[in-house]
């Protein structure tokens, strides 16, 4: 059993899929659903379709009351519990479980994705997974049900991206019974209607901040700002919070004195990978309300749905589609058997909870940019196939576009989560727990030797495709190595190659999932049930190619010169090439023809 475990967990690690080859068959797909995760996936898209939908008008025009009640509803329902344990009240379901509500409830409206990610995420978690017995015992279960419900303080006027240098301070009695907490919050989502505040403040000078969770009493010095004017998510309470010596008991600090930084942070790396699942169901929702208009939308005597131009954006929508939801459930089931593994090796459920997710950092940071992003260009093309139809408020792209732009700033910026990816990755390194050094440096001397002119053998499925991933790990391996050589522990002081590096790092991780994924069905469910998705596969990879090949080639100009700058644009150009390459005009035929004939998002 223990050599099991040993081996089970190697194959684990975040961060390994850059250098160790992913099975088709080692992943987890949305075909691999249980039937219960199939009927709690329609209960909740029965549940949107009849409590939300109907009342889009309304959380456009700030309905904030609306929005509290869809809430009380789910979490009638238990949807509010689903990752809380059964003994504080929830419902007990693994992480895989988790993404796949807060992926189907968050479709809609911004508004409600944001008041339940701010709820079940950054406003309970901290307590399950920090909170001591007596505070999860007194909190949880109100919270799990929806009786209360929960938000998390920590952005203040100073403190955006740079999260620890808040000045909300915290003073203890001198009885030493209890602390109290100045200092001013904004951008608080749910603060309109929230019973707690997870609130991070200082004590004294203390080098990190502190978490509490403090009750949300008017009498205690607390009070509200007027609810923000935002661009999109309007009926998503988001108000300042000031505490004016408020209150709270000692026993409610959360976690350690200084530990609320690491809370903070764990926290947001769950609420990372639960955003990309809550733009999922959107851009499903935006392709389906887009092919629904083109295929109604006669000009020039057909619909014009039959038109190159419009068949070109249907298919790079649903693209993008299926692979975001390739690579989110893809981490969401490693998440869920770390945490399996490490409760088998008998750590408590909030220990292996907390160690799963952030044995996973960096790939949720890299699901938080690619699915943030894409729900960003799918409502944006959604605009444009409705024509001036898509400018109005009474049709449903312009509130899509307006909702999806606030998810490429929230839970850290997609430039911070860029720069976390690679920095985590290098971090890892650096402790022994991804080997980067040994495969950057044979790269290095690959580079130095003869390239092979002996044609590949391409008959196997895919197998060109898994090739050219390959080969596209060499290139983060030859830019990220070169880069470390370079600039050591100086490397986070240069952004630009950082961010030239992330974009590497993401189209690798979103590429290989949508492959990996199309080869695992193709493989039991027989190739010909599987064109598009292959169609998908592939244009997904054709443009991961162009991108890294782009960002490489910056990032070489950037930091060498002469024979290295030489050697490493020559390598880039072996390691971008295809031998069979793709023709990207038929597959973009393929993957719409099956999105218009099925006249919504089929896959």
């Amino acid at each position: 059993m223990d050599t099991q475990i040993k081996n089970k967990s190697e194959l684990l690690r975040g961060g390994q899929f850059l250098v160790k080859e992913t099975k088709a068959e080692d992943v987890f797909t949305p075909e691999d659903f249980s039937e219960e995760q199939k009927m709690m996936r329609d209960s909740v898209k029965e549940f949107v379709d009849r409590e939300i939908v109907p009342k889009k008008e309304r959380f456009e025009h700030k309905d904030y009351a609306l929005t509290e009640e869809i809430m009380r509803k789910a979490g009638e329902l238990g949807l509010l519990g689903v990752v809380v344990p059964e003994e504080y009240g929830g419902l007990g379901m693994g992480f895989v479980t988790t993404m796949l509500v807060c992926d189907y409830i968050s479709g809609a409206t911004g508004s409600i994705a944001t008041a339940f990610g701010a709820h079940t995420g950054i406003g309970t978690l901290p307590i399950t997974l920090y909170g001591t017995e007596e505070q999860i015992r007194k909190y949880v279960p109100k919270l799990a049900t929806g009786e209360w419900f929960g938000a998390y303080a920590l952005t203040e006027p100073g403190a955006g991206s740079d999260a620890n240098s808040g000045k909300t301070k915290a003073v203890l009695s001198e009885d030493g019974k209890y602390y109290s907490i100045t200092g001013q919050k904004m951008w608080i989502s749910n603060a309109g209607f929230c019973n707690t505040f997870i609130v991070f403040a200082r004590i004294e000078d203390d080098k990190n901040i502190t978490g509490f969770i403090v009750e949300n009493d008017p009498s205690n010095g607390i009070s509200l700002g007027d609810e923000e004017k935002k661009l999109g998510i309007h009926s998503s309470s988001t108000r300042q919070v000031f505490f004016n010596e408020t209150k709270v008991q000692a026993e409610n600090m959360l976690g350690g004195r200084g530990e609320g930084f690491k809370i903070a942070m764990n926290a947001l790396n769950v609420g990372r990978i639960k955003l990309a699942a809550a733009s999922l169901d959107a851009q499903r929702r935006v392709i389906t309300e887009a092919v629904k208009y083109a295929n109604e939308r006669i000009q020039f005597k057909v619909p014009i749905s039959s038109f190159g131009a419009i068949k070109l954006k249907l298919a790079e929508m649903a693209t993008n589609a299926y692979v975001s939801e390739s690579a989110s459930y893809r981490a969401a089931k490693n998440i869920e058997d770390r945490i399996a593994l490490r409760v088998a090796q008998g750590n408590s459920h909030q220990e292996a909870e907390l160690k799963g997710v952030e044995e996973y950092a960096i790939e949720c940071s890299i699901l938080k940019v690619a699915v943030s992003e894409d729900i960003q260009n799918c409502a944006d093309e959604g605009i444009q196939i409705f024509g001036g139809m898509g400018f109005s408020a009474d049709t449903p792209m312009e509130a899509a576009w307006r909702d999806a732009r606030i998810a490429r700033i929230y839970e850290g910026t997609n430039e911070i989560n860029r720069m976390l990816a690679v920095g985590m990755l290098v971090k890892k390194a650096m402790k022994g727990h991804v080997d980067l050094l040994n495969p950057a440096q044979a790269v290095a001397s690959e580079l130095m030797g003869i390239p092979s002119f002996e044609t590949p053998d391409y008959s196997e499925l895919l197998s060109e495709e898994k090739e050219m991933i390959a080969k596209l790990k060499k290139v983060f391996l030859m830019v990220a190595g070169s880069a470390v050589q370079k600039y050591g522990t100086e490397l986070e002081e240069h952004q630009q190659t950082l961010m030239a590096a992330a974009d590497i790092l993401i189209e690798i991780y979103m590429a290989e999932s949508g492959i990996l994924r199309t080869e695992k069905n193709a493989k039991r469910f027989g190739k010909d049930t599987q064109k598009e998705q292959l169609a998908m596969a592939q244009l997904y990879l054709y443009h991961a190619v162009d991108i890294i090949t782009v960002k490489a080639k910056e990032a070489i100009l950037s930091f060498s010169e002469g024979d290295e700058q030489r050697m490493m644009l020559m390598g880039l150009k072996r390691f971008t090439k295809y031998q069979n390459t793709p023709n990207i005009g038929e597959l973009r035929r393929t993957i719409a023809d099956k999105v218009i004939s099925e006249n919504q998002y089929p896959f």
